[in-house]
């Protein structure tokens, strides 16, 4: 099933699954059973939870390369990504931090993954990893080649991050939908955690012809007040024991917040 064709569910909320670190990266604990097993047990509780999708990353993997990660970063996605597949049945998104969408095409590719989220798709933006440039041409061309049904959603002003040039939000966005060609929007807070302004939803959401999700923050709290103004939601920080992202993810939690998003006119 396509992304386009799943939106069309009354706002759909994917639950993220935090990849513990992978093998590379600084805080790696040396077993990449226990990266699987952990991201399985968050999948099994978003599922039973009731989320409509689940988005994996590498969130583990700080400090981020800017662009192109290592190829055993790609190898490690890619097997917690067919385990994912493998013993859930939510449609499942790839996202590997910090920008490379080369890999998180071949990732979803191979792992049978309907969707993949890009952090800078169109456009310079600066962040804590320098420079990050959009590379819509290599990704839609890759896609193209490999002759993939899979959906772009990308962010637009993505959190952590600064455009390099001045740009009015709505013209960003229509880039990003219009000319990156991207198949679903995604509107973020400044930091992971955070949750966009209703008028920052707005603003996009009317200048584009795509769907368009909240990215993050979004929770219990503000819920009543953002989902009117979007088209569905990636959910995270709020579904983990005490807000913790090394902490599991709580059935419980996410069953509530799916249960009152239902009520949201």
């Amino acid at each position: 099933m396509s992304v386009r064709a799943f939106l069309g569910l009354r706002r759909p909320l994917f639950g993220m699954v935090h990849l513990l670190p992978l093998p590379g990266a600084p805080r790696y604990g040396g077993c990449l059973q226990a990266v699987v097993d952990r991201a399985l047990e968050d999948a099994r509780a978003l599922e039973e939870g009731g989320v409509d999708g689940l988005l994996v990353e590498n969130f583990g993997d700080v400090p981020f390369f800017p662009e192109r990660v290592p190829a055993w970063t790609v190898a490690a996605m890619t097997r917690c990504a067919v385990e994912l597949r493998a013993r859930t049945r939510l449609p499942l998104g790839i996202n590997v931090l910090r920008n490379d969408a080369e890999a998180a095409l071949a990732v979803a590719v191979s792992a049978g993954a309907q969707f993949l989220r890009v952090n800078v798709h169109c456009h310079l933006a600066v962040s804590d990893q320098g420079l990050l440039a959009g590379r819509a041409h290599e990704t839609l061309r890759a896609r193209s080649l490999l002759q993939s049904t899979v959906q772009i959603a990308a962010d637009v002003r993505v959190k952590h991050a600064q455009p390099l040039a001045p740009c009015a939000l709505g013209a960003e966005a229509a880039d990003v939908a219009r000319r990156g060609l991207a198949d679903l929007l995604i509107v973020s807070g400044p930091a992971t955690g955070s949750a966009p302004k209703p008028e920052r939803l707005r603003s996009v959401r009317s200048a584009v012809d795509v769907p368009v999700l909240i990215g993050s923050g979004l929770c219990a709290e503000n819920a009543a007040e953002l989902l009117p103004h979007c088209d569905g939601a990636i959910v995270g920080s709020c579904l983990h024991a005490d807000r913790d992202l090394a902490a599991p993810i709580v059935v419980e939690q996410v069953r509530a917040l799916v249960e009152l998003a239902q009520t949201v006119a």
